[in-house]
């Protein structure tokens, strides 16, 4: 399963030497992210407010590769690699065409209320797996 979220970088994006600054990738990855949950249909009000669980990104490890630039047209792809009763596991490439940016590996979790990690609801691992 592969997802694609369209990303402009604007000014508030870069830094001081007009690259988009490092801990921008991440907001990146987690609207892309976001905007692939819903597009499966998941609602995670509903899912905090029914299930009682949130998602939480548990572990991120990334690489920076080449520098994305103001007003560049960028790519985020997200594909899942692992999902198991407790953990989710995706790779998230942000890409300026064919050329590849950024690149991380994420792990996603669930939690309850107190914090306590909690199952990966049923129905949203048989909609990802």
């Amino acid at each position: 399963m592969v997802h694609e979220f369209a990303v402009r970088v604007y000014y508030e994006d870069t830094d001081m030497g007009g690259i988009v600054y490092y801990a921008n990738y991440l907001r990146f990855i987690e609207r892309a992210r976001s905007d692939w949950v819903r597009s499966l249909g998941i609602d995670q009000n509903a899912m905090r407010e029914d299930e009682g669980v949130v998602f939480v990104v548990r572990r991120v490890e990334a690489d920076y590769l080449l520098p994305a630039k103001f007003d560049d047209e960028l790519r985020v792809r997200t594909t899942v690699k692992a999902v198991t009763g407790v953990r989710l596991i995706m790779s998230q490439d942000v890409m300026r065409g064919d050329a590849l940016l950024f690149q991380a590996e994420v792990t996603v979790v669930c939690i309850g209320e107190g914090g306590a990690p909690a199952r990966l609801p049923a129905n949203i691992r048989r909609q990802i797996h």
